[in-house]
């Protein structure tokens, strides 16, 4: 399969509106791909907190609008990074976005683990309660977002529910970069699964991004990773690596805790 990655540059001065045509037109360069990922937050910016109260969107919004036409253009499935979701009958979220190439949205994600310890989106976002997981033609992708990087317990939960590809989207800043890369390598061993970390690139809310998006193999290969500025990252990879090293290498039948429940019939 092919995967292609755009690393979008997000800044204070480019308007939503703009960026949203931006980015719309990139996905729709990506034809040929199976699938396209945008990072986290994107329209708004992951750290322009004063934005996201006014910014903020219903799951029908203009964003949505604007990536379900670019999907269905380019016959790919898109995640569609995230953004910041206006629940008219709660807070707002930080919610990711998949959509099937006919446009359709067909899985929505919101964020559990929030960042900021005691401001930013720790304190003005609601918490997302559902693992997510979705069957495209390509295999079973596991949704997370940035932070939920750190919490090793929801990827094990992701692949408990049958993920084979992680799909993370992010505005991971600069000064962690070591940290993006290391975890992202992590994950992928952990859970003999394929990650696809984007990342935003450019400085926003007075943050520097860390850009360095990277498509990890379930060995914790490095297939393919950006550089610091705006660009497509895109890479080819057979997903049926995920089984193969799961059979050569498997350690994850040795598991003795955290292991989910045997069903009851």
């Amino acid at each position: 399969m092919r995967a292609s990655l755009i690393q979008l540059s997000v800044s204070d001065t480019e308007p939503p509106d703009e960026r949203r045509a931006r980015a719309a037109a990139l996905v729709r360069a990506q034809e040929g791909a199976d699938l396209v990922v945008l990072p986290e937050l994107w329209p708004l910016g992951g750290f322009a907190y004063d934005a996201w109260s006014t910014g903020a969107e219903p799951l029908d919004g203009p964003t949505s609008d604007a990536m379900s036409a670019a999907a269905r253009a380019a016959r790919v499935w898109l995640h569609a990074g995230s953004v910041v979701e206006r629940d008219p009958d709660g807070p707002i979220y930080n919610t990711s976005l998949l959509f099937a190439p006919d446009g359709e949205l067909v899985h929505t994600y919101r964020k559990i683990h929030r960042f900021g310890f005691d401001s930013g989106e720790a304190v003005v976002m609601g918490a997302g309660q559902e693992i997510v997981t979705a069957a495209t033609d390509f295999g079973v992708l596991g949704l997370a977002t940035c932070y939920d990087l750190r919490f090793p317990e929801l990827f094990r939960a992701l692949l408990d529910a049958g993920a084979e590809l992680l799909v993370v989207p992010a505005a991971w800043p600069a000064r962690r970069r070591d940290h993006w890369t290391l975890l992202s390598r992590a994950r992928a061993v952990e859970e003999q699964a394929y990650v696809l970390a984007c990342n935003t690139a450019g400085t926003h809310g007075g943050v520097e991004q860390a850009g360095h998006s990277i498509v990890v193999d379930p060995w914790g290969r490095v297939l393919a990773e950006a550089g610091a500025g705006e660009e497509v990252l895109t890479v080819e990879f057979d997903p049926a690596e995920v089984a193969k090293a799961r059979a050569d290498f498997p350690v994850l039948r040795d598991r003795l805790l955290g292991i989910p429940a045997p069903v009851q019939r």
